[in-house]
């Protein structure tokens, strides 16, 4: 059955697509439903923000530098929009998140946003040693807890959910049309290197935790938003394991996996296609859309990642989009023209199933 048919509503009702006038968020599922049928958008995180060379000039990009055109997908970092900050935890400029947002749906293109707050707990305004406050501090196991209805901080996390919500606002097109955007709070979530990870509150606290957020984000009125679930890549995933901080199919559009190589080739060739085979079942049974949430190889020591290692597994599944992360100076996982690797990430790009901005305009 096409997902495009089995579409849900944001806010987690079950009403028939066909009862409604299609939100954003639907018209964006049914976009990347129609696209997957092409092949899979490449995706990079901050990719019009720097480069490898470069730093916030206007209209650059170091994949267009490398092929000539933009990504598909562009991703966005929230990390500090609740502390009311000016700059994300990547010290990119809110403003120029918004501007870049728009730029690149005005484009053709599709826009997913991630979101690593701070520690509501242990975080202070000065901030203080990495990781303190962050949301890589997991020095206290109660975070989840305090932030929940009954909890100690949750009049703290209210107000940081509608600093969120204050600034989703502002990504609205010059007609005042808000932006479809695929959201991704609280990925990863089955490891324990966030404060929301496996180790750091039970299943239910997990699922309260997404509903809390997602239930606010609707009530503030944002049919905009496609909700996207990604567990890391673990060895021998399974759909059990998948499913048990699953936040449920009413409140999930989009599945997802982040999948990085921190091991040799083969390793990683074999669980990401163990992986992709288990997330693509399972979206399919459930009528979801999947996708290779975030991946890469950092500082691509190995210049034909693209084409030796990438790309013959994800050609065989029907996947949405993948993304890699950011270039940032000593640790990139982008292509860049100076760099070994971009003569195969232009075989890479030149591919049948790879999709660009210029196949999806």
């Amino acid at each position: 059955m096409a997902v495009a048919a089995l579409v849900l509503t944001a806010c987690g009702g079950q009403k028939e697509a066909a009862e409604m006038e299609k939100t954003p968020a639907q018209q964006l599922v049914e976009r990347l439903d129609s696209l997957r049928q092409k092949g899979y958008m490449f995706g990079h995180q901050d990719d019009p923000m720097y480069g490898l060379t470069w730093e916030y000039e206007q209209d650059s990009s170091d994949v267009r530098n490398t092929c000539g055109d933009y990504p598909a997908v562009m991703g966005f970092e929230l990390g500090g929009i609740e502390m009311g900050d000016d700059l994300s935890l990547d010290s990119v400029p809110f403003s120029r998140i918004t501007e870049e947002v728009i730029k690149h749906y005005e484009r053709g293109g599709i826009i997913t946003l991630s979101w690593h707050p701070r520690n509501p707990v242990t975080t202070t305004e000065q901030g203080g040693t990495w990781p303190e406050g962050t949301a890589w501090d997991v020095s206290d196991s109660t975070v989840v807890k305090n932030i929940l209805p009954s909890g100690t901080q949750h009049e703290k996390f209210q107000l940081w959910m509608q600093r969120m919500s204050d600034f989703l606002s502002t990504l609205k097109t010059q007609e005042g049309e808000p932006i479809p955007i695929i959201f991704r709070p609280w990925h990863e979530n089955t490891g324990s290197w966030f404060w929301w990870g496996e180790k750091l509150c039970t299943a239910e606290e997990y699922k309260e935790l997404w509903n809390m957020l997602q239930d606010k984000l609707t009530a503030d009125g944002f049919s905009n938003l496609l909700w996207a679930y990604s567990p890391g890549m673990a060895p021998d995933l399974t759909e059990e394991k998948y499913l048990e901080r699953y936040p449920g199919d009413d409140r999930v559009q989009l599945v997802g996996i982040d999948g990085y190589q921190w091991g040799t080739k083969e390793d990683f060739m074999s669980q990401l296609d163990q992986n992709l085979q288990m997330l693509c079942a399972f979206a399919e049974k459930r009528g979801k859309i999947a996708a290779l949430t975030e991946c890469g190889l950092k500082n691509l020591t190995d210049p034909t990642w693209w084409v030796s290692s990438l790309q013959p597994v994800v050609d065989k599944y029907p996947i949405s989009y993948l993304l890699v992360w950011r270039n940032y100076k000593k640790e990139w996982f982008g292509p860049s023209p100076a760099q070994p690797d971009a003569p195969y990430f232009k075989e890479f790009y030149d591919a049948e199933k790879s999709l660009f901005l210029k196949d999806i305009e």
